[in-house]
C-alpha cells in the first residue's frame, strides 16, 4: 500500500507562522525558466494518484483500496481512509458503502479509479479547468499493488489522448528500498512504452520522468546520494528529461531534507520541492515565498535548472482552505516572483483532504454520519468544482493571460447561471497540410468567466475539441478540399458563433515504395574495423555499420538532404542465419539543422529475427518534416554494439 507523504515526514517551520516579514516589491520579477516552454515548463501540472479501487470493479487489487484501512471491509465510519467526500454527480458508476445515505437520501456511493469512466470524467475535468499535464503517481509496483497499477497507466494514456491533456510517469520511491536496480527494469520493461503516446509529456524533446523522495529526512527513503545519482543519470542516459520531487528545504539541507544531497538535486533537469503539510494559512504562503522560493528560483537558474513549485489547496479536514484564500495566494507568490511552471498537490488526493477534484460541497452531498468537513465548512458557499477553476484562473495568471492579482477573483459560488457566451475565435488560418493532415490555429476568444475549450468543425460537423489555440484534423483523403471552423464555448456550455471558414486542399498521396534515405550522407557515433555507417544506406543487406562495443549509448545517422515528410523507417540486419535473433533497445529522433534532436520514437526493444528476414519497421506516431534522422542505441542482446545492415527512411 501506498504510504502518506505527508505522514512520514516532519519538518521545522520556524518563523513560518508569525508571517511578519516584509514582502518583496510587488510585481512579477523577471525570473526566468531555463527551457522554453514545453509539457511541464509553462505550464500547469496535477499529482494524479488513480489509486481507488472497490470490491466488484475488476481490479486485481479486488479490495476498497485506498478507501478503507482493512481492504477487504466497505468503508464505514470509524474504517474510512478518506477525510472528505468526492462529489459523485459526474459519474456514472459508483460502489455502495457502509455508510449512511446522503444528506439528500441518495446512496452513499464512491467512484472506481480502475473504471475508465472515472479517469475519463476527471481528465474531462482537467481539460475543462486548466490542467495541462497529469503526473501518475508509481509506488513500488513489485508487489500486490503492481498490476493494478500497470493498468491504471494504461487507463490514464486513453483518457490523456481523448481529453488532449498530457501525462507522465512520477515514480514515488518512499519504502521501495529495493529501487535502485528495479526501478530501471520498471522503466524499460514497463512504463517506457507509453513514451509512445502522443499524449507522453515531453520537455526539450524528451520524455518527462519524474522521481520523487530523494534526499527526505526520513526513513522511508534512506538512499544514500551515490544511489540517487546513479539513477537520475541512468534516466537521462536513456534520453529522459528528469524531474525531482525533493524536500521542503532542499537547497539548505536542513529539516525534511538530509544533508549532503545538494549535488543530487542540482543533478535534476527540474526540482519540485514538496509542499504538503508546510503551510497552512497565508502567513505561512509568505514567509516560504520570501524564504524559499526566491531563493531556489536563483539558485535554479543560474544554474540552467527548471523550477516547479507546488501549490496546495489546503487541508480541508483541517480546516486551512479559506475558501480558496490560502491556494490563491500561493498562485499569487508564484506569479510575482516569475515562477513558469506549477504542480498542484494533487488532484484526487482524498485521503489527505488536499485535493482539487470535484468535492461535497455541503451536507446534502456527504453521508450523514461521515463527519467530514464540506467545502462549506468555514461558512462560504463553493461549489464541488471550486478548486478547479481556482486552479484554472490561478494558472492563467501564472501563464500571463490574465493580470496579477492579489485578490482571488473566482466566484466560490456562482449565484446564477452564466448565460453569456464567448466571443467569436479570430484569424482561423493553415499552418501546414499533408496528405492526411490540416493543421490549424487561430486567435484566442474572451469570456466573461473564462473560455473553456474550442470546437473545432470539418464541413459542419463537430471533430475534435481542444483547449490550446491550434488542432490537427487527421485521418483525412489526399487531394481533397476540406472547410473547416472553430468555435469557442466556457464552462457553462455557452457557445460563440463559428470563426471564418478556411477551405484547404490535402498534398498528394506520397510515394511510398521510395527510399529517401538511399545513397545519403551519414554520420555516427563510432565505428569499429571497416564497419562504418556508410554501409547502412548502401543498398546492400550484407554490408553493415556497426558501433564500437561495449559503450553505449551509440548513435548512426541519415542527411535526407532536406526537410521531407517522413512516416517510417525498416532496419535490417544481414539475412544470413549466423545472425541469430537479437533484441536491440534504441530511439529514433530528428533535427532540421543536424544540431537539435527532438524525440520521434521513444526508446524500445526491437526483435530481429533471422526467420522474419531481420528486418524490423518503425512507424512514426505521425508524420515528422526532418533532414536528419537519428537512431541511438542503448543495447543488443545479441552483440555489445549497436548494429544495423540498412537503414531506409520511408514518407508513406
Amino acid at each position: 500500500m501506498g504510504v502518506s507523504r505527508r505522514s512520514v515526514i516532519a519538518t521545522s517551520l520556524a518563523g513560518a507562522a508569525a508571517g511578519a516579514l516584509p514582502l518583496a516589491v510587488e510585481g512579477a520579477s523577471t525570473a526566468f525558466a531555463a527551457s522554453a516552454p514545453g509539457d511541464v515548463v509553462g505550464k500547469v501540472t496535477v499529482g494524479y494518484q488513480g489509486w481507488f479501487a472497490c470490491i466488484g470493479d475488476g481490479a486485481p487489487i479486488n479490495g476498497w483500496w485506498h478507501y478503507s484501512p482493512n481492504w477487504s471491509q466497505s468503508p464505514a465510519p470509524g474504517a474510512c481512509s478518506i477525510t472528505c467526500w468526492p462529489d459523485m454527480r459526474d459519474f456514472t458508476k459508483g460502489y455502495r458503502t457502509n455508510f449512511a445515505n446522503l444528506g439528500n437520501g441518495q446512496p452513499a456511493n464512491l467512484f472506481s479509479s480502475y473504471d475508465q469512466q472515472t479517469v475519463d470524467t476527471h481528465f474531462r475535468w482537467m481539460q475543462q479547468n486548466g490542467c495541462d499535464t497529469a503526473a501518475l503517481q508509481r509506488f513500488n509496483p513489485n508487489g500486490g499493488e503492481g498490476a493494478t497499477r500497470d493498468a491504471m497507466a494504461q487507463k490514464v494514456r486513453s483518457a490523456a489522448e481523448a481529453y488532449g491533456r498530457k501525462f507522465y510517469i512520477m515514480y514515488d520511491v518512499t519504502w521501495w528500498l529495493t529501487m535502485q536496480n528495479e526501478i530501471k527494469a520498471d522503466w524499460t520493461n514497463k512504463m517506457a512504452a507509453h513514451t509512445a503516446s502522443s499524449a507522453y509529456a515531453r520537455q526539450n524533446g524528451k520524455p518527462v520522468v519524474c522521481i520523487w523522495g530523494f534526499g527526505f529526512n526520513d526513513d522511508g527513503r534512506p538512499f544514500a546520494p551515490a544511489a540517487c545519482l546513479d539513477v537520475i543519470n541512468w534516466f537521462k542516459g536513456q534520453g529522459c528529461y528528469v524531474i525531482g520531487g525533493v524536500p521542503t528545504h532542499w537547497r539548505l539541507g536542513t529539516d525534511d531534507s538530509r544533508a549532503g544531497f545538494i549535488d543530487v538535486y542540482h543533478a535534476f533537469d527540474m526540482v519540485s520541492p514538496w509542499m504538503v503539510g508546510r503551510i497552512s494559512d497565508n502567513a505561512g504562503a509568505d514567509w516560504f515565498y520570501q524564504n524559499r522560493v526566491l531563493g531556489d528560483l536563483a539558485d535554479l537558474n543560474g544554474r540552467g535548472i527548471d523550477y516547479q513549485p507546488c501549490v496546495i489547496p489546503g487541508d480541508l479536514a483541517a480546516g486551512h482552505r479559506r475558501h480558496g484564500e490560502l491556494m490563491w495566494r500561493q498562485f499569487y507568490n508564484h506569479t510575482r516572483a516569475g515562477v513558469k511552471s506549477v504542480y498542484i498537490s494533487m488532484f484526487d488526493e482524498f485521503n489527505e483532504g488536499n485535493q482539487i477534484a470535484k468535492t461535497a460541497e455541503s451536507g446534502a452531498w456527504q453521508p450523514a454520519n461521515a463527519g467530514m468537513r464540506a467545502l462549506d465548512e468555514d461558512g462560504t458557499p463553493c461549489s464541488s468544482d471550486y478548486y478547479l477553476r481556482l486552479t484554472n484562473d490561478g494558472g492563467r495568471m501564472l501563464k500571463g493571460q490574465v493580470a496579477l492579482t492579489e485578490t482571488r477573483f473566482t466566484v466560490p459560488f456562482p449565484t446564477g447561471p452564466d448565460q453569456t457566451a464567448p466571443s467569436v475565435p479570430g484569424s482561423l488560418r493553415v499552418t501546414g497540410t499533408t496528405d492526411t493532415t490540416v493543421a490549424l490555429a487561430w486567435n484566442a476568444a474572451t469570456d466573461n468567466v473564462g473560455v473553456a475549450g474550442y470546437r473545432v468543425s470539418r464541413g459542419g460537423t463537430v471533430i475534435g475539441t481542444t483547449t490550446t489555440l491550434a488542432f490537427t484534423a487527421t485521418g483525412l483523403t489526399a487531394s481533397t478540399a476540406y472547410t473547416f471552423t472553430v468555435a469557442a464555448f466556457d464552462a457553462a456550455g455557452n457557445a460563440s458563433g463559428a470563426s471564418n471558414a478556411v477551405t484547404v486542399t490535402t498534398s498528394a498521396p506520397p510515394n511510398t515504395n521510395t527510399n529517401l534515405a538511399a545513397g545519403r550522407p551519414t554520420a555516427e557515433s563510432s565505428h569499429t574495423q571497416v564497419y562504418g555507417s556508410g554501409n547502412a544506406v548502401d543498398g546492400n543487406t550484407g554490408t553493415y555499420w556497426e558501433s564500437a562495443n561495449n559503450a553505449w549509448p551509440q548513435w548512426l545517422q541519415v542527411d535526407l538532404g532536406s526537410a521531407v515528410a517522413t512516416r517510417r523507417i525498416v532496419l535490417t540486419l544481414p539475412p544470413q542465419s549466423a545472425w541469430a535473433t537479437r533484441t536491440q533497445t534504441l530511439s529514433v529522433s530528428g533535427s532540421t539543422n543536424g544540431s537539435t534532436f527532438s524525440t520521434i520514437v521513444g526508446s524500445a526493444g526491437y526483435t530481429f529475427d533471422p526467420a522474419t528476414g531481420n528486418t524490423v519497421t518503425i512507424a512514426f506516431p505521425s508524420t515528422v518534416t526532418t533532414r536528419y534522422l537519428r537512431l541511438t542505441f542503448t543495447a543488443n542482446t545479441g552483440w555489445p554494439a549497436g548494429q544495423v545492415s540498412e537503414f531506409r527512411v520511408y514518407n508513406g
